[in-house]
């Protein structure tokens, strides 16, 4: 009886031991060459810090050691395109990046996300396309007529305006940290991407949506977080879109008073401000405005609602948003969550959190422009 109770002990700790090295090791989901890079993409957070990297002669190549690493199932043991790329379980918990090169190349590498590594490729026609090799049938692409759109990204805020603050959080920095996120996946998908901002700098009214004009962009988007006062602040929560026009919402109007507060600085005389206001009346693309909105706010409810519980659609609006006043295309703001209310607030500044917000955006100007094109019988 007591053996057999020692054997269930021991066997009782390999099964706990065998679940925390298969729990705490990594795995590559997915390698692509895209857009001049080689993406790898591993099924969680990664520190790029533990990859050693070195380059070999004879011929030129670039080695990248991942190790505690094991590549998925549905990805073969070994990979080439061209034989100049080679990825390898190189040993039992190492994967082995080999990039083999005609001459020596500056190679800076980076990690858009938190889950992906980057790898620069050689400047060559043979690296940019996508491995046709049946390890990567769910990595595709394909030639794109509409690769050139310009999309422009504006990070509301910054500088001295600092947007709403909860907690300690800046309302400036968040949506600087969504926005680049937007932009990787924008471009993943082979869209261009102008930020009106890439750092902690303030910009005028008038210089967010002229930037918009200026570079004949398809559609501007404006990410904001929003707030309320601290007697309210566990009630309101969720994720609303806004287009432009007037209403006589009263939720829209508080919102967007708040967030005007900051660009009306300018306007020194009730006459200036009541202009501002009245240009709101004949701005253009209300409808396709309110196309993007609706795209845009179904897509972010959708993959955040994948992954997270509790997440409140608040739905597309209309509301006088001055930053949208001017902009001669398709505009929408985006209110991305409140940052006033503790439990989003912290989802909102989580890597993660902010992923499936980009990606749901980006996806949502994707969905935009395709239903556009079959309107206009591209």
């Amino acid at each position: 009886m007591e053996k057999r109770v020692k054997v269930k002990y021991i066997w009782l700790f390999f099964i706990i031991f065998v679940t925390y090295l298969s729990a705490s090791s990594q795995t590559i989901q997915k390698v692509e060459v895209k857009n001049g890079n080689l993406w790898i993409t591993f099924n969680k957070k990664y520190d790029k810090k533990a990859i050693r990297y070195f380059p070999l002669s004879n011929p030129a190549r670039k080695v990248f050691d991942i190790p505690d690493t094991t590549l998925a199932s549905r990805v073969k043991n070994t990979l080439s395109y061209n034989s100049k790329i080679r990825v390898s379980q190189y040993k039992k918990d190492i994967v082995r990046v080999v990039i083999e090169t005609s001459k020596p190349y500056r190679c800076m590498t980076a990690r858009p996300l938190d889950n992906i590594y980057a790898i620069p490729l050689p400047k060559s026609k043979i690296y940019n396309v996508s491995y046709h090799n049946t390890a990567f049938n769910d990595v595709k692409v394909i030639p794109n007529r509409y690769t050139k759109d310009l999309i422009v990204i504006d990070p509301g805020h910054g500088g001295h305006d600092s947007g709403a603050i909860g907690g300690g959080k800046m309302e400036k920095h968040l949506v600087l940290q969504i926005a680049k996120k937007v932009e990787f996946y924008l471009k993943k998908m082979g869209y261009r991407v102008y930020l009106t901002r890439r750092n902690d700098r303030f910009l005028k009214l008038s210089q967010r949506t002229r930037l918009a004009d200026r570079k004949d962009a398809k559609v501007f988007v404006s990410i904001h977080a929003n707030s309320v006062p601290r007697s309210k602040r566990y009630k309101a929560y969720g994720i609303e879109t806004y287009f432009l026009q007037k209403t006589r919402d009263a939720k829209s109007q508080r919102i967007a008073a708040r967030e005007n507060a900051a660009v009306l600085k300018g306007a020194k005389s009730t006459l200036s401000k009541k202009v501002i206001i009245d240009s709101v009346l004949s701005g253009p693309k209300i409808v396709q405005s309110n196309k993007l909105a609706i795209d845009v706010q179904r897509h972010m409810v959708y993959y955040l609602k994948q992954h997270y519980s509790g997440i409140k659609d608040g739905g597309v609006r209309p509301a006088p948003f001055y930053v949208l006043v001017g902009a001669s295309r398709p505009s929408i703001l985006v209110e991305v969550g409140y940052i006033s209310h503790p439990k989003e607030r912290k989802r909102l500044f989580t890597s993660y959190y902010q992923n499936y917000i980009a990606k749901g955006i980006a996806k949502g100007i994707d969905s935009y422009l395709k239903n556009r094109r079959k309107e206009l019988d591209f």
